[in-house]
């Protein structure tokens, strides 16, 4: 088949064309710098020229966009979008109905509640993962000792200057002490996420007043799930990776790959970005200990970070996530905490006992290569959007 690849500055992206080449299948990138917004005439006029140029069967994105979805449906294409970002307002778009669409989200609560909509369009499945790119990039020339360590974190502390709750001002005494008390209690809890449903009118009306944020009238999305998400669930996963991350370094030095190389802390080693293709890899593989402390906003879902620890061959600590339980056995092929005090104690349990650590992390990359390949992912997906196709391999 003839792909158009929707070409951003999106994860997976090598991984995801190598499959799809390795299943048979040719692909077009198109990028556009207004891919993500909610109207541009450009961008349409750019896509259907794109596509008027040659029999094309399907497009697909990492993460779900309208605008592209409108395109499809104009031009007779079948659009297949595998979401990997939480929250995705997009999600909630008008466009989400269209037939066309083939939505795949690796979030088993948030598949729940859009199906539960009745929205027939959207599917769950994890996230894939490449457990032989660990391979390739061992026998290149590296330098173990930037990605050597016991313990390390690979992600965001959303302590930069994009976090939308700290620009939060003139609230009452009222709604700042709510909002300081159900999120100190969010804080305690692993494994749902309960913000959006306990957010009263008049505190989402001050929250508003204080900086308002629309997402156009092209969609379903509620104010709770704005200010529930992009507002207090980025600033929970900033409170609970500093306290989780300070809390271990307190008894184990760590190292950190974050954004923010300003962060500091006593006990841990901000070793600032690495390439998410070209290094991240290597910091999973070479850690005695990889910690994924999730995105509050990610319900159930088991985060990219938690997948591509496993394909590297990394001994995985996360937080409790249920999506977990359906794919993954716990302390077979990865290990959860229940709250700091357990972590804490699985750390130091776990670096003491190198053998069973090493089997638990060769078996989680051996179930990602068995079931979770993005060629064995693709195919199914596929196959799902085309069954007159009896072998699309």
């Amino acid at each position: 088949m003839n792909i158009i690849f929707l070409d951003w500055p999106c994860f997976c992206k090598e991984d995801s064309v190598s499959a799809f080449k390795a299943l048979g299948h040719q692909i077009y990138f198109f990028s556009h710098p207004e891919y993500d917004a909610r109207k541009s005439p450009a961008f349409d006029a750019a896509f259907d020229e794109f596509c008027s140029k040659k029999h094309y069967d399907m497009v697909f994105s990492y993460n779900f966009y309208p605008l592209v979805s409108e395109g499809c449906k104009r031009n007779q294409l079948k659009y297949i979008s595998i979401v990997y970002d939480a929250p995705h307002v997009s999600l909630y778009s008008y466009t989400i109905v269209y037939p066309c669409n083939y939505v795949f989200l690796f979030d088993q609560a948030q598949y729940e509640e859009l199906s539960g909509m009745g929205i027939t369009t959207v599917h769950y499945l994890p996230l894939a993962g490449n457990a032989d790119r660990i391979k390739t990039l061992l026998a290149r020339p590296h330098s173990p000792n930037r990605y050597t360590s016991d313990i390390s974190f690979v992600g965001s502390l959303y302590n930069e200057d994009h976090n939308l709750f700290d620009r939060l001002t003139g609230l009452s005494d009222y709604t700042k002490g709510y909002l300081e008390a159900i999120m100190e209690a969010q804080l305690q809890i692993y494994g749902y996420y309960f913000i959006e449903e306990i957010l009263p009118k008049k505190v989402l009306a001050e929250m508003k007043a204080s900086v308002p944020y629309h997402a156009g009238f092209t969609g379903i999305q509620t104010d709770e799930y704005i200010y529930g998400n992009y507002f207090i669930g980025r600033k929970l996963t900033e409170m609970d990776r500093i306290r989780t991350l300070t809390s271990v370094a307190e008894q184990h030095p760590l190292r950190l790959y974050t954004l923010n190389q300003a962060f500091s802390a006593p006990g841990i080693e901000n070793m600032g970005t690495v390439d998410y293709d070209y290094e991240m890899p290597y910091v999973f593989h070479y850690s005695k200990i990889n910690l994924n402390i999730t995105l509050k906003s990610i319900k159930s879902g088991i985060p990219l970070r938690a997948i591509d620890i496993m394909s590297a061959g990394g001994f995985l600590l996360t937080n409790f996530q249920s999506d977990l339980l359906q794919h993954f056995t716990p302390e077979e092929d990865f290990v959860y905490y229940d709250d700091l005090q357990d972590l804490n104690e699985k750390i130091q349990y776990y670096l003491t006992h190198e053998k069973e650590r090493r089997q638990i992390a060769k078996n989680g990359q051996e179930k990602i290569r068995r079931y979770h390949s993005f060629e064995q992912h693709f195919s199914e997906i596929l196959q799902l959007a085309f069954p007159e196709f009896k072998d699309l391999q």
